[in-house]
């Protein structure tokens, strides 16, 4: 039966992992970011709407007294070029004032809406020149990409869908509009305002749903775009983390340095602690300048066998406390003081050193 074989390396370029945390700021400084504009346009379109709905008697009121006295004041002016100016100069700025609280509360709800999806967030990166925009090959990528075509269609739903809405208020409204030209001029302007806001309120409901999706869509689209392949995780784990081969011979170099220093304080030890054979324990301590004896070295099997063998060329008298150098072993590290509860144990043994060697 033949065999087949498989090359592992070929699966390791597929981009299957989740962006790590530094490749997610690294897509954020360059203002790649998952969302939606259509989100932000969408929530402020809605607020826009309520707010003119709420606000729909007081702003009609002030409307229809701005109407009156264009007509009652404004008409009667004589018509030259100054007049002219002056007329629409003055009923730009009445209608901005009433209507900006509107446009004001829209402003800071869209910007919010971006804020919260993606934060406070700058850029420069984003729109800087880059050569490959303005590739014709690219650019025709580009249009043609899945991106482009999910674009296209949401333009096709929006379009299509706001004009639906469109006609479908005008027709429920259609007997009204009919019977509002025999009505006063007051009766009008409310009509139309109502049916303005039926319009706008509704497409704007329809445009927030369509936003939450193609936000569901952005964020899909943007942890698609960001995964990493299995080398690109282990590269960046290397630069960022360094090497794992690299860093275990550092460590080991280290280790090493830390023995030799260990071993070059050993001679300067007044007693070596024994298992006897698995544990060794050096300590030193100086009357006066130290609070407690310090451990000076200490190892297990191989490495206890070499503290015996220096403790030996330099008369460093050995002694054999099972218990002892085992709690020592594991309790302290190299210049690590002895603590209270071996004291008594310790300056026995220190008592017994000294009197061997005439210190006592």
């Amino acid at each position: 039966m033949p065999q087949i074989m498989l090359d592992i390396q070929y699966f390791s370029g597929e981009k299957t992992e989740k962006a790590t945390p530094k490749k997610r700021q690294d897509s954020r400084e360059k203002g790649q970011v998952a969302k939606s504009a259509d989100l932000s346009t969408a929530v402020s379109l809605l607020a826009m709407f309520l707010l003119f709905i709420f606000a729909l008697s007081s702003m009609g009121q002030k409307l229809y007294h701005l109407m009156g006295d264009i007509y009652e004041h404004d008409l009667s002016m004589p018509l030259n070029e100054h007049n002219i100016q002056l007329f629409f100069n003055g009923v730009v700025k009445k209608a901005a004032i009433i209507v900006m609280p509107v446009l004001l509360a829209g402003l800071i709800v869209g910007v919010s809406g971006h804020v919260i999806q993606i934060g406070f967030l700058f850029s420069s990166e984003a729109i800087q020149f880059k050569p490959d925009r303005i590739n014709p090959l690219k650019g025709f990528k580009r249009i043609y990409s899945l991106r482009a075509i999910v674009e296209l269609m949401k333009s096709i739903l929006k379009i299509g869908t706001v004009g639906f809405i469109t006609f479908f208020v005008i027709w429920m409204n259609r007997t009204e509009i009919i019977l509002s030209m025999e009505r006063p001029l007051a009766d009008g302007v409310r009509l139309i305002g109502k049916i303005t806001l039926e319009m706008g309120f509704s497409a704007s409901i329809f445009l927030m749903f369509l936003a939450i999706m193609d936000f569901m869509y952005q964020k899909f689209d943007f942890e698609k775009n960001i995964r990493m392949s299995k080398q690109e995780v282990k590269d960046e784990y290397k630069k960022t983390e360094g090497d794992p081969l690299i860093k275990s011979k550092i460590k080991e170099k280290q280790r090493q340095m830390a023995m030799r220093r260990m071993m070059q304080e050993l001679p300067k030890a007044d007693v070596v602690i024994t298992n006897p054979t698995h544990y060794a324990v050096a300590l030193k301590y100086v009357d006066g300048k130290m609070d407690a004896p310090v451990v000076l070295a200490k190892g297990a099997d191989y490495l206890a066998l070499k503290i015996r063998e220096i403790a030996n060329g330099h008369d460093v008298m050995i002694v054999e406390k099972r218990p002892l150098a085992r709690a020592l072993y594991h309790q302290l590290e190299i210049g690590d003081p002895v603590p209270e509860s071996f004291f008594k144990a310790v300056a026995e043994i220190l008592a017994y050193v000294y009197k061997l060697k005439g210190k006592a």
